[in-house]
């Protein structure tokens, strides 16, 4: 019997698109290992109880992340990877993605059908993307070699790492009394295969200046914010 409504849920999929039309879409943001919010926006004006409704999500490759038969979960359609990563918000009609990662970036889907006498009668459908961040840790300046009396070059090299998405650049930022100086420098990445998270360095070498007093700050910079490390001062 289940398995009959099972293969009727899937054959209707592609008549939601033809049946309804307007369907809200938007954007949501989560963090990293965090929880992200994939909502629906269902407004019930007609007061139908969850009794009579067939409510479920499904990501961009059709994969079911959540499913409410009648009232009542039914885990046997979610697919491995969301089995226990999600619960269902019945006062905001939002599903809530525990323990988000960066491979869930994508496009979900909820769909809302009424159960009548006559099977699954389509009522609503909304399309979502989510987004996920993570935050990279505040960037560090390490010596890698002192500067000796007769050079006067100093190794410095910065480093931030656990973060996503990619940064838009990294660079040295070299004050005195009197002036400011950015110094440029290939960044080094790498991502991790498994949580595809970026680890990000870059070194420099480089003539100390004759000032006093003089202050290096690193600087990350992201798509909305900069992040600076804590600055590394060299006096004469």
């Amino acid at each position: 019997m289940y398995l009959r409504c099972t293969m009727g849920l899937s054959n209707i999929l592609l008549g939601m698109a033809l049946l309804i039309s307007g369907a809200a879409s938007m954007t949501s943001q989560g963090y990293f290992n965090k929880t992200g919010e994939l909502p629906c926006h269902f407004t019930n004006s007609q007061n139908i109880s969850l009794d009579e409704l067939v409510v479920f999500w499904q990501d961009q490759d059709k994969l079911v992340l959540y499913e409410l038969y009648r009232g009542k979960e039914n885990p046997q359609n979610v697919h491995p990877k969301y089995k226990g990563r999600t619960s269902f918000d019945k006062d905001n009609w939002t599903l809530k993605l525990h323990n988000i990662q960066i491979k869930d970036m994508g496009s979900y889907q909820c769909f809302i059908h009424h159960k009548g006498p006559k099977g699954l009668v389509p009522m609503y459908h909304m399309g979502s993307e989510l987004s996920v961040l993570a935050n990279f840790t505040q960037p560090e300046i390490m010596v890698t070699s002192n500067r000796t009396e007769n050079s006067g070059i100093i190794n410095l090299t910065c480093s931030s790492v656990q973060g996503y998405p990619e940064p838009k650049e990294m660079y040295f930022k070299l004050k005195t009394e009197n002036s400011t100086t950015k110094y440029d420098t290939a960044m080094k990445k790498s991502q991790n295969n498994v949580t595809e998270l970026y680890n990000i360095s870059i070194s420099l070498s480089f003539s100390v200046p004759e000032a006093s007093n003089v202050s290096i700050t690193c600087v990350l910079q992201l798509e909305s914010m900069e992040l600076h490390s804590l600055p590394y001062n060299i006096g004469k």
